[in-house]
């Protein structure tokens, strides 16, 4: 069955109403209540991702997360992404399974190289590093959750001899996912390794990433993975109101904000326009945006294109005001998600 649940950064945009970001003490205040709502309402997982930047309020999601697994039940509670490049897996390790031990074995990692890049000089890495970091760190993680007992040979991570890691996870296979935008050589390198699989879909067509896909699970195959395993995610900009022309409208100005502050910084990012904006909320678009039955159906008609196993709803991209967020993930839970897990649980049965 489809799994359905909502990605954050925790983003601090001006409001349009004030022209003021919220402060970052608010913002996560907001975060906690947000997840809280989510399990409530049925959805399925809550992720975080970790910035380093004025713009996003998480530098830390383990401790919000960890926050969110107080008062809630059912709702599995994951980064996205840990920036695993510059940050120790021993201390990732220890601080997931920590949240696993809290919410009773709901927690995963997502881990991933992550979009910014902050947080090397921030933390002392060298961006010549990028990829041989980010590999070898993946591979000390995963023999980290296999073995409790650690001995590890490190080049760009520390020597361990004999060292036991604790607390161990409350799951016995716990979930370590890796996340990508989609780069080729990127899929191949987790689909041999059988680690699940998502996928950041913020822009052009969602079709785009089929290939991929197909290549993931090709590959899985050849290498001899448990395909059973491998699944396959997707993570996408949205928003929801009871009314598709309200949504569409109040969606702009706080995407603008976000893609005009990023796009200072990277030179393949442009400042949205309004027409490129209607384009990315249009049915071949990246953004899920409108009332319940508009985004269902997107949703839908992405889940069959790709394959999808779990699907999250990046809510809001920019700041919104926390009323109207809380709203947006209570359309999500009770009124979208019935939809399209009725859909594929009929298709099930057919």
């Amino acid at each position: 069955m489809i799994e359905l649940g909502i990605s954050t950064f925790g983003e601090t945009t001006p409001l349009e109403k004030t022209g003021k970001p919220l402060p970052h003490d608010e913002r996560l205040r907001n975060m906690v209540e947000e997840i809280e709502l989510a399990d409530e309402v049925g959805l399925d997982i809550y992720a975080i991702g970790e910035h380093h930047r004025e713009d996003f309020a998480v530098s830390a999601p383990e401790i919000v997360l960890a926050a969110g697994a107080v008062n809630t039940k059912h709702i599995r509670l994951s980064s996205a992404v840990t920036v695993l490049s510059s940050i120790d897996p021993v201390r990732v390790y220890q601080q997931y399974a920590t949240i696993d031990a809290l919410s009773n074995g709901r927690a995963e990692i997502m881990a991933g190289r992550g979009s910014f890049i902050e947080s090397f000089p921030l933390f002392g890495y060298d961006l010549r590093d990028y990829d041989a970091l980010f590999d070898e760190k993946l591979d000390m993680l995963l023999e980290i959750k296999d073995k409790e007992t650690l001995t590890w040979q490190g080049h760009h991570t520390q020597t361990v001899e004999g060292r036991g890691v604790y607390p161990r996870a409350v799951q016995e296979d716990f979930p370590i996912w890796v996340a990508t935008g989609g780069n080729p050589e990127s899929t191949i390198k987790i689909a041999e390794k059988g680690l699940p699989i998502a996928y950041a879909i913020i822009g052009g067509n969602p079709k785009a990433f089929r290939q991929l896909v197909k290549m993931y699970r090709q590959v899985g195959r050849l290498k001899g993975q448990d395909t059973s395993k491998m699944k396959v995610a997707a993570h996408s900009w949205g928003w929801l109101s009871d009314d598709k022309e309200k949504a569409e409208k109040e969606y702009f100005y706080p995407t603008k904000q976000l893609v005009d502050s990023i796009s200072k910084d990277r030179l393949h990012w442009q400042p949205l326009s309004y027409e490129a904006y209607l384009q990315s909320i249009g049915e071949d678009g990246a953004m899920f945006v409108g009332d319940a039955d508009t985004v269902a159906q997107k949703i839908i008609r992405m889940v069959e294109d790709l394959g999808l196993d779990r699907f999250m709803l990046h809510l809001p991209v920019g700041s919104m005001p926390h009323e109207d967020t809380l709203k947006a993930i209570r359309i999500f839970g009770e009124e979208v998600a019935p939809r399209v897990r009725q859909y594929f649980a009929e298709k099930e049965e057919a």
